[in-house]
């Protein structure tokens, strides 16, 4: 992410939150439940040796689950009524795989491309893949925990 932030002929700014917006942090954090919170908790991880672990099953199994097998619903419009906002979303969730497929903007070759890896996965076998690594993850956690204790 670094790299590609930093590689661009214009640079973009590093902020958490749109300007002038001060109470902006979660509409810039509104994914971190689903795609963070529900897999690692809400606790803070202070070792680096971590970092590898995370990415490893984010790159890898966890994205392949969430694009492929999570389906959501999405926000069609919103509707001012009475003083309230009434949210309509659309009637059957999809996956973004299945959005993406849907797309006429993708090119019919990536749709070819998304449509082999999507036969080659099994959500089962990737569900338990994330179990296992969350396991190896928190073992590992809880040493580097008990040797920092250790330590002081």
């Amino acid at each position: 992410m670094h790299r590609h932030l930093t590689g661009r002929a214009g640079k973009l700014p590093w902020t958490r939150s749109r300007a002038y917006r001060k109470n902006d942090n979660a509409h810039c954090e509104q994914k971190n439940w689903t795609h963070v919170r529900q897999l690692f908790g809400h606790d803070r991880f202070g070792h680096p040796e971590l970092v590898g672990l995370m990415n490893d099953l984010y790159a890898r199994e966890w994205s392949q689950f969430t694009n492929h097998f999570k389906p959501t619903f999405k926000l069609v419009k919103r509707e001012k009524q009475d003083g309230k906002t009434k949210r309509v979303y659309e009637k059957t969730p999809q996956t973004p795989y299945q959005r993406l497929l849907a797309s006429p903007d993708i090119p019919e070759a990536t749709k070819v491309k998304l449509r082999a890896t999507h036969a080659g996965l099994d959500p089962f076998a990737l569900k338990k893949s994330i179990e296992v690594k969350l396991k190896k993850f928190f073992t590992a956690l809880g040493n580097l925990n008990r040797e920092a204790t250790k330590l002081q």
